[in-house]
């Protein structure tokens, strides 16, 4: 069995952070916890210092929020393996088993990037249009060691940067259902304006990634297209 470093970032999460670092402490597979902090304002950065007094954490605290992307990129300079699983800190409903679910096909030599996707019930069917985009992730580090400086200027358009530079460079990518994983909904974080906003410029960021990659966009498509790739 191969060692497994667990990147956690995280942004004012204060009521998921202690059951998400607390379940991936659990795992048995996981052997490092990287927890990072992207210049949270509420109670997450004490949550977290609090949890290292009794497990081996390995916690990195911004001053100022630098994106997602950022911190993705800190995470893996500091893991020391080289398998990494990224997990989303805003988990309400956590599931037995997920991280093994995604490490599993890694192991297996079936593919070198495993997404972990959850769904919403929408007129009684489960779907998810934006499953590329899952923040539940696991790949060999050595495979974006070589754009770490590209995932720190990403912010949110990061799942979209890793989608591309995989694909584009004939790399396999598996999609798994992890049934019952649930996470909190931007609307039940903050006000309806304020998460709108978010999502709006997310959408901006994610849209903003694509077109400053666009060569590896258009190398994406014609792989695609080509069919050369199977996902």
């Amino acid at each position: 069995m191969k060692n497994i470093s667990a990147i956690i970032c995280v942004y004012n999460e204060e009521k998921t952070i202690k059951d998400v670092v607390l379940s991936v402490s659990k795992t048995s597979i996981v052997n490092e916890i990287i927890v990072v902090n992207d210049g949270s304002t509420d109670n997450t950065e004490k949550i977290i210092k609090e949890l290292k007094q009794n497990i081996d954490i390995t916690d990195i605290h911004f001053e100022k929020n630098k994106g997602k992307g950022y911190t993705m990129a800190v995470g893996v300079e500091n893991a020391t393996n080289e398998i990494i699983a990224f997990i989303d800190a805003d988990q309400t409903v956590i599931i037995s088993g997920y991280i093994d679910q995604m490490i599993n096909p890694l192991l297996k030599k079936e593919s070198d990037m495993v997404l972990g996707y959850t769904t919403v019930n929408i007129l009684s069917k489960d779907v998810n249009p934006l499953k590329i985009l899952t923040g539940e992730r696991a790949l060999y580090k050595k495979d974006i060691y070589p754009i770490l400086d590209k995932m720190k200027e990403s912010r949110f358009g990061i799942e979209i940067l890793l989608y591309f530079y995989f694909i584009s460079n004939g790399k396999t990518i598996k999609l798994i259902r992890l049934v019952g994983l649930k996470h909190k909904d931007k609307y039940k974080k903050v006000s309806f304006t304020k998460a709108t906003t978010n999502y709006i410029n997310e959408g901006w960021e994610i849209a903003y990634t694509a077109m400053k990659n666009y060569d590896l966009m258009l190398k994406t498509v014609q792989k695609l297209i080509s069919n050369k790739t199977k996902i």
